[in-house]
């Protein structure tokens, strides 16, 4: 697409739907994220070929390790993604997933030392009450085993793809085409060894739901959002990236008829409201703003 935020705005979109995917394949997480891996890695893998991406000069090997690393802690992030999806629903384990943006800063505060601003800091408060807010349970619903264990993939899953985010931070100089091909190919490697075959075999239907996954929310939807971001303006990408939890609440209402209440709604919001005042630099204490 042309228009840099209509494809940005089409990969969120997408990404909203992996939920689907997943439940439909009707697979473990683990072989699912291996499928997952594998044919995004294929499809990833002839668009580097087909763009001539994959030269020396595009991988050193300090950005290789990064990649590498990064990609490690990516499959955490979609193994214990789906590990939670099965547990807890999409729409649920969207709403706290989207906390990770906060787990960024005190990561980042904390091992790099990077400094995180007052109003920062009240943001991040206003994104763990949307969190508290999200985790309260519907009516009828009880804090059982398998709730606290879905809320805790999740929140795993988000201290996962903090870390990616901090590692991809420092990769220099390396078209992030490849830096998604590596992550593929490393989950591929890596989860390869953890699952068998169901005896009754995969079905024509499942293997075309996991092709898709591949594709769709995978390899597609990395394109898109690689060759949008660069064009874009930071307030555009912010606002823009909530179509991604958006439409995956409305798919799992329009698909599965999963409702989320009231206290799940306000929390989203308030994680959404923080998220945007962080990556807009929103000033939280309009006192300590300058004259």
């Amino acid at each position: 697409m042309s228009n840099p935020a209509v494809s940005f705005a089409a990969a969120m979109i997408m990404i909203g739907t992996l939920g689907i995917f997943f439940h439909e394949a009707g697979l473990a997480p683990v072989m699912t994220v291996f499928f997952r891996c594998a044919f995004g890695a294929a499809i990833l893998l002839a668009y580097c070929a087909y763009k001539g991406l994959l030269t020396k000069q595009n991988v050193s090997l300090k950005n290789l390790g990064l990649a590498l690393g990064s990609g490690v802690l990516m499959c955490l992030n979609w193994v214990m993604f789906f590990e939670a999806i099965a547990r807890i629903g999409i729409s649920m384990t969207t709403i706290v997933y989207h906390v990770q943006p906060f787990l960024v800063l005190i990561f980042g505060a904390l091992l790099l030392k990077e400094r995180v601003s007052a109003h920062n800091a009240g943001w991040v408060g206003v994104g763990f009450a949307g969190l508290v807010l999200a985790c309260g349970l519907k009516s009828g619903m009880t804090l059982d085993s398998a709730y606290l264990t879905g809320i805790a993939f999740t929140l795993g899953a988000a201290i996962a793809y903090a870390g990616v985010t901090l590692t991809t931070r420092a990769i220099r100089a390396m078209p992030p085409q490849l830096t998604a091909l590596t992550h593929c190919l490393t989950g591929t490697v890596l989860t390869a060894g953890f699952f068998s075959m169901p005896e009754s075999g995969i079905g024509a239907v499942q293997w075309g739901w996991l092709a898709g996954l591949g594709l769709v929310p995978t390899a597609l939807a990395y394109v898109m959002v690689y060759g949008a971001t660069p064009r874009m303006q930071t307030a555009a990408i912010a606002v823009l990236t909530f179509l991604y939890p958006a439409s995956a609440l409305v798919v799992d209402y329009l698909v599965y008829g999963h409702a989320i209440g009231a206290l799940q709604l306000a929390g989203f919001a308030l994680i959404a409201c923080a998220t945007l005042g962080v990556n807009l630099e929103w000033q939280f204490f309009p006192a300590m703003k300058r004259a």
